[in-house]
């Protein structure tokens, strides 16, 4: 399966209901001018991807194909269960100053958001697996734009009737389907 397809996929599927969304709607919200705050989640997850990636790409080459292969599987089974569990935002719903613009805000808000959440630990483990690395950069953040520019611009209307439960257990069956694919069918899958 071509590298950016399913990095897009999985992304985005992924994201629905996650922290990061949440935090998209509350900063569109908050400012209420849509293009800064995408341009915002574009580059802070660009920037957030392109390191998980390097990371991924950095672990495949040192490591055994036939290691690799099971790590990615029990990474992409334990992405599976994370994708279960409900995110929520801390009490204030935002790490960005005040002070920043909504570009700034949004930008260093989802940069820091995203660290360590389950779509940068897909990134990384997509990259460790799929070739070429761009490929997964570029899927993996316009999954999170598939994700996420719909809820800044159409608001909590948009939100509010996303089915959550439904969307996490297809992700999480997404994510299970991926670590069987990449466990059954060897290196090079």
């Amino acid at each position: 399966m071509d590298a950016l397809l399913l990095s897009t996929l999985a992304v985005a599927v992924a994201e629905i209901g996650d922290k990061t969304q949440l935090l998209a709607l509350l900063l569109a919200a908050r400012y209420r001018r849509a293009l800064p705050v995408i341009a915002g989640i574009l580059v802070a997850t660009l920037l957030n991807h392109a390191a998980a990636a390097w990371v991924g790409a950095w672990v495949a080459a040192w490591l055994d194909p036939a290691w690799l292969r099971w790590i990615v599987a029990a990474c992409f089974l334990g992405v599976a269960v994370w994708a279960l569990i409900p995110d929520r935002l801390d009490a204030d719903g935002s790490a960005a100053a005040p002070r920043l613009g909504p570009f700034l805000a949004t930008a260093f808000a989802f940069f820091l958001v995203e660290i360590g959440d389950k779509t940068q630990v897909a990134t990384v483990v997509l990259a460790a697996h799929y070739e070429p690395l761009w490929q997964v950069i570029a899927g993996t953040t316009l999954g999170m734009a598939l994700a996420n520019v719909p809820v800044v611009l159409l608001g909590s209307r948009f939100a509010a009737r996303l089915p959550l439960q439904a969307a996490r257990r297809i992700a999480a069956a997404l994510f299970v389907a991926l670590a069987l694919w990449v466990a059954l069918a060897g290196p090079g899958a």
